[in-house]
């Protein structure tokens, strides 16, 4: 009587085990998946799990121009795209302004020359100052190029659809 029990379970319970799920191929993988592939790095989230997207621009110090864009997820770290620039002032209706534009121009040239442009491009972080716990920064080499990769994920995002930028 025992066989016969163990024979109605085990043949009760095999269908179960074999239909089973089967793994996924590497193209559902990265189904609702959205990735920067930027010189600084690579960042990849799964669309889903973005909460937030956003764009805007502030002044540092009265010195720089920052624009960011944030991708806030339920995990736990936040990434940031940003474009630095310096802050120069705009005259009023324009007068004396391609003075202070080639000033700006010729300030940048002497930094190409320097050698100084590649370090002007890269994440710079003075502990404890501007060290940021569990986020993730990305320094992008023009605004357009933000702009662009904002468009991009909030595009993904909000159809669903998987993407991939690149500047």
């Amino acid at each position: 009587m025992k066989k016969l029990l163990l024979i109605l379970f085990l043949g009760a319970s095999l269908p179960g085990v074999m239909a089973q799920e089967p793994s996924p191929t590497p193209g559902q993988i990265k189904r609702g998946i959205w990735q920067a592939d930027l010189p600084g790095g690579k960042y990849i989230v799964r669309l889903s799990a973005i909460t937030a997207v956003s764009i805007h621009s502030y002044i540092v110090d009265g010195a720089a121009r920052v624009s960011e864009v944030n991708i806030d997820t339920i995990g736990n770290e936040l990434v940031r795209f940003y474009f630095i620039e310096p802050n120069t002032p705009q005259t009023p209706n324009g007068i004396g302004q391609s003075a202070i534009e080639l000033i700006k121009e010729k300030a940048q040239d002497a930094v190409s020359r320097g050698g100084a442009d590649e370090v002007w491009s890269k994440v710079v972080k003075n502990y404890p100052a501007t060290t940021h716990a569990r986020t993730v920064e990305y320094r992008m080499s023009t605004k357009a190029s933000l702009q662009k990769l904002f468009e991009s994920v909030q595009d993904a995002w909000l159809d669903g659809k998987p993407g991939v930028f690149k500047p």
